[in-house]
């Protein structure tokens, strides 16, 4: 039987690849908690210090599978019947609260519904020129799931993000970018080799710097107490200037050589 996700480590880089490509890669109940799973076991895993989320095949993904077998958890009965965020919530509190390391989405194809809430609950989304994002809710009577509500809003504004959603509008890689729903939009020939080289950029920094500056800015995100945010900012340079890698970044500064880091 074949996976429904590949899990990949070049380096510091563990790419997690969803893995239903005869399907778009929509989302199942096996394949989305195999996702949250993923997501949360590289962040568990010292050596990873960037995750890579993309597709396989034409599509990132195409949302939810409304095809598939019955539905399964890896929940007991009766925690899933207790649970009221499901998979579909646990994408943006697994990406943003639980895994503290950059998670970068590869959007190499059409990201529909809560395959766009996938693609948007990472911390950066490189595009293919040629994806295709549409979040589709007001098309089958639905409303905004997998964490677009609050995802939209903050990377296009309050009336982009709601008009978006409310025309069922579709945006190709370059529009995607205008809008502020990525960062950059790559050839589609050059995609793959485009996401391996960006995270394996960011891994020259060391992890220890990459997690607290993600962590701060997810805590910004959270808080309205100005205060509070400071407070926080300051008690993170002060773990990050205590580590090894701080001390070696300092060091290599001043002999003008490239740092060597080693996640301490």
């Amino acid at each position: 039987m074949t996976e429904v996700i590949s899990v990949r480590d070049t380096g510091h880089v563990r790419t997690i690849t969803l893995n239903r490509p005869e399907r778009k890669n929509a989302l199942s109940d096996e394949l989305a908690w195999a996702i949250v799973g993923a997501i949360e076991e590289a962040a568990r895993t010292d050596d990873v210090w960037v995750v890579a989320l993309t597709g396989s095949g034409d599509s990132f993904c195409a949302g939810l599978d409304l095809t598939g077998p019955p539905k399964m958890s890896p929940l007991t009965p009766q925690s899933a019947q207790l649970d009221d965020i499901h998979w579909v919530g646990r994408f943006l509190i697994s990406i943003r609260k639980v895994c503290d390391k950059p998670v970068v989405a590869g959007v190499n194809g059409s990201a529909v519904g809560a395959g766009l809430g996938l693609a948007m609950a990472a911390d950066v989304r490189l595009v293919a020129r040629s994806a295709r994002l549409m979040a589709g809710y007001t098309r089958i009577g639905g409303s905004p799931d997998g964490g677009l509500t609050v995802t939209l809003p903050q990377a296009m504004g309050y009336e982009r993000a709601l008009r978006f959603m409310m025309e069922n509008r579709t945006v190709t890689g370059e529009e995607a970018v205008h809008l502020g729903m990525a960062g950059e939009a790559v050839d589609d020939a050059m995609f793959a080799e485009r996401l391996e080289a960006y995270c394996q950029d960011l891994c020259q920094w060391s992890p220890i710097t990459l997690r607290l500056l993600k962590r701060g800015m997810v805590k910004s995100l959270e808080t309205n107490d100005l205060e509070q945010q400071m407070r926080y900012e300051l008690s993170n340079i002060r773990i990050a200037f205590a580590s090894e890698d701080a001390k070696e970044a300092r060091t290599a500064f001043f002999e003008k050589r490239k740092p060597q880091f080693k996640g301490r």
